[in-house]
Formats: structure tokens, sequence, C-alpha cells
């Protein structure tokens, strides 16, 4: 039978970290995952939409436990800052939040963006949390890591750029972290992907009015809503079978859509020697030490 939200166990006295929780995939698993009585703390960039994301959950559900937190993963001090006012036991961190093929730019730490964010901002908001968390961390990836490849001679793309190679390189990088850190620790780390889902991220990937017209007939074809996007997102954080190392995706046509269920990632995500390097290399320009 079909994995739904209708199977989520419950989750009172249980505190969960969403990142990007104001909008798509993390405010249809914040809002699903309050429904089950957990406590979501909504880290998000602006604190504005996360207050307005709250006030909607709550509308919808009004015992929901919402907390909104500042939390910019384009700021290795905003990081920082957060995990010190995070002095609570958490369950389970989601690192979700995201930005895909944007035009270049770099975070304030000059990270090239989409790896800074996308990576390297979860990689060090994770090892600041670590020893807080009980349970398990999802990460979550994306298809496009099929295409990815992690660039140690360029990784910042600062001789050149492409948009999509970049937000390829940072979906393999999330999965190669997913799974060292499932094999260096104690914690369950596994790792998720939406298939195609119509949320906000697509808007920095699409930026003609032409292509934009032709997304939205796509999307409303096609695309899955954020609401079913976000089950394996949910799947992967609550499911008592869900399994360290695991990739958590839709099960249908191509993984576009569908009920959730383990995936297989591409060889090249499961590399030890190229995790380990990333790892070294995560650590070198974080600043973040893993305590293992």
């Amino acid at each position: 039978m079909a994995w739904s939200t209708d199977d989520i166990p419950d989750q009172s006295d249980r505190r969960f970290v969403v990142t990007g929780a104001n909008s798509g995939i993390g405010r249809a698993a914040t809002r699903e995952l309050a429904r089950a009585g957990g406590t979501v703390v909504m880290a998000c960039r602006s604190i504005d939409r996360g207050e307005a994301a709250c006030a909607d959950i709550r509308e919808e559900i009004p015992a929901a436990s919402l907390r909104v937190e500042p939390l910019d993963l384009a700021n290795l001090d905003s990081i920082r800052d957060f995990a010190a006012r995070l002095d609570e036991q958490i369950d389970v961190l989601v690192n979700n939040a995201g930005v895909m093929a944007i035009p270049r730019d770099e975070t304030d730490d000059g990270f090239e963006m989409q790896l800074g964010v996308n990576h390297l901002g979860h990689f060090a908001l994770t090892g600041l949390l670590l020893d807080q968390i009980r349970d398990r961390v999802v990460t979550v990836s994306s298809r496009a890591h099929e295409n990815g490849a992690i660039d140690f001679d360029d990784p910042h793309s600062r001789a050149s750029y492409d948009r999509w190679g970049a937000y390829g390189q940072s979906k393999l990088a999330n999965l190669l972290f997913a799974y060292e850190l499932d094999r260096r620790s104690d914690l369950v780390s596994l790792a998720c992907h939406p298939g195609f889902a119509a949320t906000n991220l697509q808007g920095g990937a699409v930026s003609s009015l032409p292509m934009r017209l032709v997304m939205g007939v796509v999307n409303r074809t096609l695309a899955q809503s954020a609401a079913a996007g976000a089950l394996p997102t949910l799947y992967a954080a609550t499911d008592r079978d869900a399994e360290g190392g695991q990739y958590i995706g839709p099960g249908g046509f191509g993984q576009m859509r569908g009920a959730p269920e383990p995936q297989e990632s591409t060889d090249r995500s499961y590399e030890e020697t190229l995790a380990k390097r990333l790892w070294t290399f995560s650590e070198d320009e974080t600043g973040v030490a893993y305590p293992f």
C-alpha cells in the first residue's frame, strides 16, 4: 500500500529543525510534522516570511507547536548564531533549504552560492548541532546529482560557471555528505529527493518570460504538488523503517512522482574516497570540525 501522510507515526514529544521551512517542500513538511504532534523549529532566512508561513499553518492546525528562528545558510556567522541559540535536544534535523540554477553569486564567506547554501551551509549546521541530535539527519538532494561532479580544482566556479553544473555539484555533495555522515556517526543519516515538484525553487532557474510560460504548462501537466514532493522528506524523517544510508524518492515513472520508497543514487555518490575528500574540503572551508 502506498505510503502517505496517514502513515506518519505520532510525533508528540519529538522536536524537528527544518531549514527553509517557510516555502515549498520545507513548508509542506513542517505542516505535516506539526499535524502529527511534532514540535518544529522553522529555520528561515526571512523572519517575515517564516512568521507568515507559521501563521498560515496555525490557522489550519491551531495546536501546531512551531517556532521561527533566523538562519542564513549563506553566512557562517548566522549559522553559528543559530546553533548557539538552539540549546535544546533535537530529534531530527532536516537539511532542506536550497537554491537552484541561479546566476553566479557568492555567499558572505566567498563560496559559490549553490555549493555554499546547499552543501557547505548544511555541513556546518549539522556539525554544530551534532551533539544535540538524538535520532537522524535528513538531507534533501535532487536527481540533478546524476549529472554532478565535484570540481576540486575550481569548486567555487571562479574560472567558469555553469548554473546547472554548479547545482548538480551541490546536490551530489548532499548525497556524499549524507552517506559519509551515516558511516562516521551513530546517528541515522539518509537522503531524499522530491521528484518533479512545482515549488518556488524553480523561480531562480527560469529567468526568461517564454521559459516561465513553458515551465507553467509543464508544472500543470507533469509536476506534483509541493505537498506530494514533501512525502520523501516526511518518510525519511519519521518512518521507523527508514534506514541510515538510504536515498528516498518517488516510486513512480522516472522517480518524478508517486509514493516514497528507497531508490538508488549514482555510483559516484557512493564513492567513499570521494566522500572523504569532500568531507576534508568542507571542514577546511567552513572551519567546522566534527567530533569523531
